[in-house]
């Protein structure tokens, strides 16, 4: 895959959700919630300060984490599908 992310920006592959309930259930497609939870496929160079000084990424490449239901924005690359978002729509490292 030839996609780098600008800036403070990660590109995300979302997990797949959950097709079973803890009870045992198992959930149709037409049930189950966006998944929120993903892994970091590529990351930018970090972001330019107003002072000029670079801030690093704290995220790097491999990491899984949580992001909002609504973050990032959705693309195709290669026929799969990805989010692209900033660093700071993660919610956390899992």
């Amino acid at each position: 895959m030839n996609v780098k992310p600008l800036a403070d920006r990660i590109l995300v592959k979302a997990l797949d959700a959950e097709e079973k309930t803890a009870g045992g259930l198992y959930i149709p497609d037409n049930a189950k919630e966006k998944p929120q939870k993903g892994e970091v496929v590529a990351v930018g160079p970090g972001k330019i300060a107003e002072n000029g000084t670079k801030i690093e990424m704290s995220l790097k490449t491999g990491d899984k984490v949580l992001y909002g239901k609504y973050s990032g924005t959705e693309v195709s690359v290669d026929g799969a599908e990805f989010l692209i978002m900033r660093e700071s729509d993660v919610l956390a490292i899992v």
